[in-house]
């Protein structure tokens, strides 16, 4: 890689063509090859002046190809031994050649044997023309049968006669630049969405002509997007890993006088709230807002990757924001901006699960049990993942300085005076260990750091997993149940202009919670200045539902953590072998009633009923 390569060279480089690997090499005049052995088609692209953007679109492929300017006699030779070999392989082999078009053009024009690749270039030119236009503009497309000939101006790669000799298929393919004005203004943001569509679109088209016409197995078009993860993306992950482990969010929003301030409530007859105090922050905001935006996340060239690195850095921004915002009204207002207002459907749930699941009094709770005996159920879980995974190394710390349970970085934090029953350590067990200490792990054995430390708006489905994960292991109990909806009407009454006393009578008074559960609610809401975060726990088991009564499955859904929205690419990576499925699954699964009520969850059970 360090210097340009002979022709003979190309020869010796190309001769096997392993299965399963890959050619990378660097041509004369600027040229560069990037060939997946496994992947029957090529996209290429001439190297022209003030052209970058197009290079971009051509490097979204698997395979690509540029020539380097003046390098153009090399590809009679070294395409025509490459094609030969790889035809050979796959019965047949794509050349696919892009090149920007006129500068105020709107059309992409597709060329090649209409007659012999009707389907393959209505269907590329139908997608195509369907990529999201920005204002004022409007895309089109048009076939033209010119055999192999991509412009009036430019040189035929091949011969006719001859590609189809050598077993290969020629399409060539014109791309307006519609991305830049007239005047040569670019629109990087709508390039990025731009580049995205093209790629989607061009992989779709060509999958169903590689599927019909070569004995190539790949199952889905999402494997024809690139398979190998770059040094540069490897690097962004683990400094924009880096900054996000260099804080606490929730810990840093979180009271440190939380137990004060519910004692003295309380006592002074629920009438007056204290000042809540936070840990200072140890961190410098707009410091790590530098460090976010010096990150070349735009540079990635798999457009998946960059959306999803993109897509994470401004949710840091703004959790940076709030951080600075803690006790003020614009915590509040930036909370809606992350985990969004409380919609009708959300509120009617939460409403009808607090009319017909009554609160469990004290009285009539089992037998509790301590921090020490929750520790040992948590250690045998850990035994219970390490069958699946022997490496598996979490572990359960008992701590005076916390005071709720949670898992950090796979490990679970105990308060040392934490009480439970015997359900509510069941449903935590499957809850924070079943749910996130496992989609921990699963993440942090993908390539992708930020797999384990969640990808941007996680947490609504990593709280709909674990809530569902209690159901299933009978554990969802009425007093959990109703604490999820409680949170709810709360965040809904937050959003009306609530005050503290106005929501813990609302609570107490209208829902019957118990003053003690009011308090705890009403305190989580208030923290910050206004936290919107408890709603997700219903929402995501809301979502969770729709995507499973659409015919969606539970277990991708533990390779890490992820939005639903997140699906579709992660499945995309997984197929293009990038990431991986999960390694250890949840015990519930097992359970012999576990796919009974997975069943009925999925036909839309009312919540209610859960319990």
């Amino acid at each position: 890689m360090n210097k340009p390569y002979t022709l003979d060279h190309f020869q010796k480089q190309v001769s096997t063509l392993a299965p399963g690997e890959r050619t990378v090499l660097k041509l004369p005049g600027g040229g560069f090859l990037f060939l997946e052995h496994d992947v029957p088609y090529l996209m290429v692209y001439r190297k022209r002046k003030k052209d970058k953007k197009t290079i971009r679109l051509v490097k979204t492929a698997a395979s690509y190809l540029i020539l380097g300017k003046d390098a153009e006699h090399l590809s009679t030779e070294f395409l025509g031994e490459l094609l030969q070999k790889m035809s050979q392989r796959f019965r047949n082999f794509l050349v696919l050649e892009v090149r920007e078009g006129a500068i105020e053009s709107t059309e992409f024009v597709v060329s090649g044997p209409s007659e012999k690749l009707s389907s393959t270039l209505e269907a590329l030119a139908k997608n195509l023309e369907n990529i999201e236009a920005r204002y004022g503009a409007e895309l089109s497309s048009r076939i033209v049968d010119n055999k192999n000939d991509l412009a009036e101006d430019a040189k035929a790669l091949f011969d006719t006669k001859n590609l189809r000799a050598l077993g290969g298929t020629y399409i060539g393919l014109v791309v307006p630049p519609a991305y830049r004005d007239g005047e040569g203004t670019e629109f990087p943001v709508y390039f990025r969405k731009f580049r995205t569509q093209f790629a989607e679109s061009v992989q779709e088209a060509l999958f169903e002509f590689i599927r019909v016409q070569t004995t190539s197995k790949i199952a889905s078009y999402h494997a024809l997007g690139k398979r190998k993860i770059h040094d540069e993306v490897f690097n962004i992950d683990r400094k924009i890993t880096e900054i996000q482990n260099s804080y606490s969010f929730l810990l840093l929003v979180a009271p440190i006088n939380i137990s004060e301030l519910k004692r003295d409530y309380l006592d002074n007859g629920c009438q007056t709230i204290g000042t809540y105090h936070y840990r200072l922050l140890p961190i410098d905001p707009d410091i790590l807002k530098r460090k976010l935006y010096n990150l070349d996340i735009h540079e990635i060239d798999d457009p998946a990757l960059a959306y999803i690195y993109d897509e994470k850095r401004e949710e840091i921004d703004h959790e940076l924001t709030m951080l600075k915002e803690r006790g003020s009204q614009n915590f509040f207002y930036s909370g809606i901006r992350m985990y969004g207002r409380v919609s009708k459907e959300l509120l009617e749930e939460a409403r009808c699960i607090l009319d017909n699941v009554p609160e469990q009094r004290a009285a009539a709770r089992q037998t509790v049990m301590n921090a020490q005996d929750f520790e040992r159920l948590a250690e045998n879980e850990f035994d219970y993942f390490r069958k699946m995974a022997p490496d598996y190394r979490s572990k359960v710390h008992i701590r005076q300085d916390v005071n709720i349970m949670m898992v950090a970085q796979g490990e679970l934090y105990l308060p040392a005076d934490y009480t439970l029953t015997a359900i509510e350590a069941k449903a935590l067990i499957q809850h924070e260990i079943g749910t996130h200490a496992l989609t921990y792990y699963n993440g942090s054995r993908q390539p992708l750091q930020q797999m384990a430390c969640g990808l941007a708006g996680y947490d609504a489905l990593q709280e709909g997993i674990a809530v569902l994960a209690e159901y299933l292991a009978d554990a969802l109990g009425p007093n959990r149940l109703r604490t999820l909806a409680g949170r709810v009407v709360a965040g809904n009454a937050l959003g009306k202009g609530a005050d503290f006393n106005g929501m813990f009578d609302l609570l107490h008074t209208d829902y019957g919670f118990s003053k003690d559960r009011s308090f705890d609610i009403t305190a989580r809401m208030f923290q910050g200045g206004g936290f919107l975060k408890d709603i997700v726990y219903l929402k995501g088991l809301l979502e969770l539902r729709e995507h499973l009564a659409e015919g969606g499955t539970l277990e991708p859904l533990l390779a890490g953590k992820f939005a639903l929205r997140h699906l579709k690419t992660v499945k995309d990576l997984t197929e293009r072998g990038l990431l991986y499925p999960p390694k250890i699954k949840p015990r519930y699964l097992l359970n012999e009633t576990c796919h009974q009520k997975l069943r009925e969850f999925k036909k839309g059970m009312p919540l209610y009923k859960m319990v």
